[in-house]
């Protein structure tokens, strides 16, 4: 409230909603006793004036300086939107009598100044309004609707009408092009429905994926003979070649564990698709089963999550890896449908060293058009290890080959942890994606696996082997028993024995002489 206006002679309340609505009460005596009666009509009443029953809720005083509030024992008065006992009042102040009492203006005259409300005041008493009630959004915007109509058709101005007219038209004409807009945009995001479907989809599958702290009680129930024969299945894969020992020690610094995480984002407004919340604040979901998204949502950004694994190129200060790990959402073509409204993104993408307990983020460099392959790289190359050379020719069939990678991810990581760690980590609650393999680094237990191979069939597209890998091994190197790559590890072909594609090395050469795009 700002100063109070000095030597009144009369002021007056606008009663802005209720039963007074449209009618004003004159305050023109040294106190005045406001009222409502039985009928929940608001009374101004001067000393003197015939007594009414109802409920007493405030006295007004009118002072040299101004105007000053005092509230009844037991009543209720808000002026500008704040509980008061008593206040001073300056002209313009909003005060709310009751919880359901009228919203009144208050105006203070003198000999020079008339009530003459204005378009700008009829206005502004809305705005008024809208700010300081406490009914619900909606209410407001009727009622403040209401008040603007009926004040100004009661004008008889021409010029005031007119002016009134115009404003309304134009206010018309924003809610339309807004209305229109919001269905646009409606349209457009269902035009996206596919894509929304698909990224549900993979979170879903994401979700019963996830590691959870029941799971790693599970594992540790087993931890006895589970990890056991886990590491002696490991130990076997790569004990199978001596030859292979050297290679595997020489080239595990190079090979890099990728985690990545992609959504869905609404180009025209850069907004990300989120988890809707319900009440409690947990994510709804679909009677299928999918979580409920929306560019509206409040919940965390909708983030579907992929594993794979890459190799630094000695001398090219880059990461080599498959395409579908760093741009993991073009293997699921429902995710291309409505590209116009909607396009998926990397939100998260980081790397891993064997032996070091930081992450590193990457941004991809290059992604290759004619196979399955992308340069991805850190901002700081000198991070990078030193790299593993490209074989100038390719192997022939029936020769041996090493595959390095990280398949299955964490669980594979985990599997190798020792019951020690799985404990501590189940006991940390510390389960996310993100976290476990931080986790995992920080422990020292970051470490590519190792299978051979023999080389079953060479085209100008692929190198056909049968070393045991999965997914998650995508990405990683393909060697011979000198230690140089011959090969990307791509594809599993469980329906021919558990062969596996690798994409020769002079698609990777191609790629790196090929212009950045």
């Amino acid at each position: 409230m700002s100063a109070p206006t000095r030597n009144p002679a009369a002021a007056v309340l606008e009663h802005l909603t209720g039963r007074n609505r449209g009618l004003y009460s004159w305050i023109t005596s040294d106190t005045v006793d406001i009222l409502l009666d039985d009928n929940g009509m608001l009374r101004a009443l001067a000393p003197g004036d015939l007594r009414v029953s109802g409920q007493a809720v405030a006295r007004i005083f009118r002072q040299e300086n101004g105007y000053h509030l005092i509230t009844a024992p037991a009543a209720r008065v808000w002026v500008n939107r704040r509980p008061v006992e008593a206040a001073d009042l300056s002209s313009g102040d909003v005060i709310e009598f009751e919880q359901h009492g009228p919203l009144s203006r208050l105006r203070i005259y003198d000999a020079k100044n008339h009530p003459q409300s204005g378009l700008s005041e009829v206005l502004g008493d809305a705005r008024s309004y809208l700010r300081t009630s406490r009914r619900p959004l909606l209410g407001r915007l009727s009622m403040a609707s209401r008040m603007v109509l009926s004040r100004v058709f009661a004008r008889p101005a021409i010029l005031f009408r007119t002016a009134v007219a115009l404003a309304i038209l134009v206010l018309a004409m924003v809610a339309g092009w807004q209305y229109f807009s919001d269905r646009a945009l409606r349209a457009q995001i269902e035009s996206g429905r596919f894509q929304v479907d698909a990224l549900a989809s993979a979170l879903e599958r994401s979700q019963r994926e996830a590691i959870r702290p029941g799971d790693l009680s599970a594992l540790q129930d087993e931890i006895g003979v589970r990890l056991r024969l886990n590491a002696e299945r490991i130990d076997t894969l790569e004990d199978q070649s001596t030859a292979g020992t050297r290679v595997i020690s020489l080239a595990t610094g190079s090979v890099v564990f990728l985690q990545g995480g992609y959504g869905l984002r609404v180009r025209e407004t850069g907004q990300m698709l989120r988890h809707v919340l319900g009440r409690n604040g947990s994510r709804l979901i679909l009677p299928n089963g999918q979580p409920m998204l929306s560019p509206d949502g409040q919940g965390a950004v909708a983030e579907a999550q992929v594993t794979g694994t890459g190799f630094v190129l000695r001398g090219a200060g880059a990461i080599v890896t498959n395409r579908h790990v760093a741009a993991p959402w073009e293997r699921n073509t429902a995710l291309q449908f409505g590209g116009d409204v909607l396009e998926p993104v990397l939100t998260r993408f980081i790397g891993y060293f064997p032996g070091r307990s930081g992450s590193v983020d990457l941004s991809i460099i290059a992604l290759s058009d004619t196979a399955d392959l992308a340069i991805v790289a850190p901002a700081d190359v000198s991070i990078l290890p030193k790299g593993l050379d490209l074989a100038e020719t390719l192997p022939l069939p029936g020769q041996e080959v090493l595959v390095m990678g990280y398949p299955t991810g964490l669980m594979s990581m985990l599997a190798r942890s020792g019951e020690q760690f799985v404990e501590d980590l189940r006991l940390s609650g510390r389960t996310d994606f993100w976290e476990v393999a931080e986790q995992l680094a920080g422990a020292g237990l970051m470490w590519p696996l190792s299978s051979r191979g023999i080389v079953g069939q060479i085209t100008h597209a692929s190198v056909v082997y049968d070393a045991e890998t999965t997914y998650g091994g995508s990405g990683g190197p393909v060697l011979n028993l000198q230690g140089e790559v011959v090969a990307v590890n791509t594809a599993i072909l469980p329906e021919f024995g558990g062969s596996n594609l690798g994409i020769p090395v002079q698609e990777v050469r191609a790629l790196l002489s090929a212009p950045i795009q």
